[in-house]
């Protein structure tokens, strides 16, 4: 009886844990809304299609999901910085990311509530071994591997903002990666400075 019932328990779980992701697939969150949301792209569309459409481009609408998946990796990480960390400033960094990125996804879940464009409800694959990887290290171990990551990861966050603030289409998302670009750089330098350190 208490198999059984445990059974029922984490079948309810995996059901509802794939269905408020919408990726009963196995794919990655990422790529599926990519593909939601090409199958939403108006450039290729008449006029008269249905009002499910986006009314961005494909590039713009990719901009944001892998700016979204990005930002809730950055969150989880500051969160397991202020947990694992063993030095202050590394704490206090994650704490910054925390802060900042959770700020910058709203933003962008505005945007994309706005226009149509379907986010991933979870960060993608790639996002999500970064944060398995890092939540198996601890103390200094932890302090290296992250300021290491943060600084990679700020690196090529720059450069997708700055294509994003410079080619966007999107008026709304091209201020959105012109606004978010200076807490990046910031962001950027700062990891740098402590990484140096370690």
């Amino acid at each position: 009886m208490k198999k059984t019932f445990l059974l029922a328990i984490a079948a309810g779980t995996l059901f509802f844990a794939s269905c408020g992701s919408g990726n009963t697939s196995g794919e990655d969150p990422v790529d599926s809304a990519k593909d939601v949301n090409d199958m939403k792209d108006t450039s290729s569309m008449s006029s008269n299609e249905p009002m499910s459409t986006t009314p961005v481009d494909k590039d713009a609408a990719d901009f944001a999901v892998e700016a979204a998946s990005g930002g809730m990796m950055e969150v989880e990480l500051g969160k397991l910085a202020q947990e694992k960390a063993a030095d202050q400033r590394v704490k206090d960094f994650g704490a910054m990311m925390v802060k900042d990125h959770s700020a910058a996804n709203d933003k962008l879940k505005a945007i994309a509530t706005a226009k149509n464009i379907t986010l991933p409800a979870e960060m993608g694959d790639k996002h999500k071994k970064h944060v398995e990887d890092l939540a198996k290290k601890t103390g200094k171990d932890f302090d290296k591997a992250y300021m290491d990551m943060m600084v990679d990861d700020h690196e090529e966050d720059v450069k997708k903002f700055e294509d994003a603030a410079e080619k966007c289409k999107d008026a709304d998302l091209k201020a959105f990666a012109t606004e978010t670009l200076p807490t990046l750089r910031t962001h950027l330098d700062a990891a740098k400075a402590i990484d140096d350190k370690k």
